[in-house]
């Protein structure tokens, strides 16, 4: 195979939701040289030259359990703000061209499979992904909705590891970009262990944690005792239905609570508050209200108000990531990519502060130049 043959695969876990569609788009978008590829990290001067695959190289597909055509749910997500106008219709053959890679994911009601036949099937498709279209890796990437955490009497593995467990044994690299469970279930730690594919973190940042990270060294650098540190997110659309169950919200916001705990050194006072408003649809709104004490014990207070799309934000992220894990694959590495955790709340190692991760991603990337 030649250089310019090399293709690489991103399979999605939520191939038809707002962020696949979003990055299908987008990728497709950038490729054609519709737009610029606002956004990814992987686009900037530190990643030249590290051997990165190409967007035009890309092929995708992936599982969901719904059946809206790719198209269709484009043309939504343009009609609600979140596609420029008229790019559904700029890259249809494109959209319909990964709608026909999309295969039925589970377990939907009434499926009477087993563990192993949901992880055995799902990496069969996988495989037969990778092998029709000639290409020399694949990464696995699950974007689906925040499913809640597992009880502890749960006799069978959560969607998001039958997913994880699938990609390991398809020999792919994997992401989780959700709080699901993923690959840290214990029940997989064997076949995590044991595994000689990259793999990375779990629950992309793209909003509130993203300032929660930056601001939170500030107040440590500059000797400022944090109080309270309390916030609101009002979100509609599949992340606000599916935040909606205390369960899932509450596996959000473990990283949230996470990301202050890890920089101040103890979680301050306060609390994430999740509310579904079905009439935002994929727009988010993110409070945060602060309370630190200042010189001679003066009470102060920062509030941040951050407004935005997470299917945009998100979407960029998701392709760095193919693109960093892919080419972390062709460099023979394995295990966590702590080097990531720039992109994620609860990363794999590596340090908390959104500045030592970043300086880590572009340290990383001098290695896979390096690796050339």
């Amino acid at each position: 195979m030649t250089a310019h043959a090399v293709r690489t695969g991103i399979w999605f876990i939520g191939a038809r939701g707002s962020v696949a569609t979003t990055a299908t788009a987008g990728c497709a978008a950038i490729a054609a040289g519709l737009h610029p590829p606002t956004g990814m990290v992987t686009e900037t001067p530190p990643f030249g030259d590290a051997g990165l695959p190409p967007l035009t190289s890309l092929v995708l597909g992936g599982h969901d359990t719904v059946d809206c055509p790719l198209p269709k749910r484009a043309e939504a997500l343009a009609a609600a703000g979140v596609l420029p106008h008229g790019l559904p219709s700029a890259v249809q053959a494109e959209l319909a061209a990964v709608d026909e890679e999309i295969r039925p994911g589970g377990p939907l009601p009434g499926d009477t499979r087993t563990d192993e036949e949901l992880i055995t099937a799902f990496a069969a498709d996988i495989a037969d992904f990778t092998h029709r279209h000639r290409l020399a890796r694949t990464v696995v990437i699950n974007v689906a909705s925040t499913e809640p955490a597992p009880g502890e009497d749960d006799s069978r593995l959560p969607a998001s590891s039958l997913y994880a467990a699938a990609a390991l044994r398809a020999g792919c690299a994997y992401a989780n970009f959700t709080p699901s469970t993923g690959l840290r279930s214990a029940r997989l730690r064997r076949a995590v262990e044991s595994c000689a594919v990259p793999y990375a973190g779990r629950d992309g940042k793209t909003g509130q944690t993203l300032l929660r990270s930056v601001l939170a060294p500030m107040f440590v650098q500059r000797a400022l005792p944090v109080r309270a540190w309390s916030g609101t997110n009002l979100l509609g659309g599949g992340d606000g239905a599916a935040l909606a169950d205390p369960a899932a919200a509450a596996a959000k916001n473990a990283g949230k609570e996470r990301v202050l705990a890890d920089t101040l050194g103890a979680a301050p006072e306060g609390e994430v508050h999740i509310d579904d408003v079905p009439a935002m649809g994929d727009w988010k709104t993110a409070w945060d209200h602060i309370a630190f004490d200042g010189f001679l014990g003066s009470r102060m207070i920062l509030q941040t108000i951050w407004q935005g799309c997470d299917s945009a934000l998100a979407a960029p992220l998701v392709l760095d990531l193919a693109r960093l894990l892919a080419r972390s694959h062709e460099a023979g590495l394995k295990g966590p990519r702590p080097e990531l955790g720039f992109y994620f709340k609860d990363p794999d190692g590596g340090p908390a502060a959104l500045a030592e991760q970043y300086a880590a991603l572009t340290a990383f990337a001098e290695r896979l130049r390096a690796a050339r």
